[in-house]
């Protein structure tokens, strides 16, 4: 069966005891793997958004819930930052890669099994110097003895489809809502060791997806991943209302329970 999860769910601030109910929520209506720590990060200090996420992983997992903490990938997060002093960003990568090194260590020490290391910036037109620091960037977090699923959304890879396939990191996720027609490309590029998550289920619209077409994709993707695919929304929930983002946590289920239904009966 493929995996039902999310990318993130309505920010709630440091609110504990509703934390722990959207993460209830989000299991309830399907959700397998639940994100931990899928707050705003470019909206405090980096190091103060790593200890509230140690401490969410901690309720989590102490609650019984299979969890996915969610981070910034580093070179969204210099892409998104401001330089200062005239300074190339890219020159602060390596005073960053260690603490990513350090952080994703201790999210393994916790038992964490996979981390989602949100790299949107992958959807746009980048410089070669950027390319290529995507590679050295996560040649070096590959040690951290985690699994780790980059998430790309807000548009397709293009240019960059080879890059990202070919990352040594556990698995993709690719938006198939604002970039359908990289589907068959990704599949054709993918290592076969590769996590494929096709985000199906449009996060910013409260419209229903087409169960039908859907389907058809899904059984082809699942001939080809087999227990490789996952299934989730497009993009993060943290915008959304909660009544909103319940409904697309719930279409993700039913998206994967239709798929083993279909399958069983075929």
């Amino acid at each position: 069966m493929a995996l039902a999860h999310n990318l993130g769910f309505p920010r709630i601030g440091r609110d504990q005891e509703l934390r722990a109910r959207h993460w209830q929520v989000q299991k309830d209506a399907g959700i397998e793997l639940l994100p931990v720590g899928d707050f705003a990060w470019c909206d405090q200090p980096f190091e103060l958004s790593w200890a509230q996420l140690f401490d969410e992983v901690a309720q989590a997992k102490a609650l019984g819930h299979a969890v996915k903490p969610v981070v910034i990938g580093p070179l969204t997060y210099l892409w998104q930052g401001e330089s200062h002093d005239g300074i190339d960003k890219l020159e602060l990568l390596d005073r960053l890669l260690p603490l990513y090194d350090q952080y994703l260590n201790r999210l393994a020490a916790l038992g964490v099994e996979w981390v989602q290391i949100d790299e949107p910036t992958l959807a746009q037109d980048l410089p070669q110097d950027w390319k290529n620091a995507y590679e050295r960037a996560y040649n070096i977090l590959q040690r951290a003895p985690l699994k780790k699923l980059i998430a790309i959304y807000s548009g397709g890879l293009e240019g960059n489809l080879g890059l990202a396939a070919n990352l040594p990191v556990d698995g993709l996720h690719i938006d198939l809502v604002q970039a359908p027609d990289q589907y068959v490309t990704i599949l054709d590029r993918l290592p076969a060791y590769k996590v494929l998550s096709l985000g199906l289920v449009d996060g910013h619209n409260a419209a229903p997806c087409d169960l039908g077409h859907t389907l058809d994709l899904l059984h082809d993707a699942h001939e080809r991943l087999g227990e490789r695919l996952w299934l989730a929304p497009a993009c993060s929930l943290s915008p959304s209302p909660v009544e909103v983002a319940v409904q697309k946590c719930q279409e993700v289920a039913v998206l994967a329970a239709a798929l083993e239904q279909n399958r069983a009966a075929a």
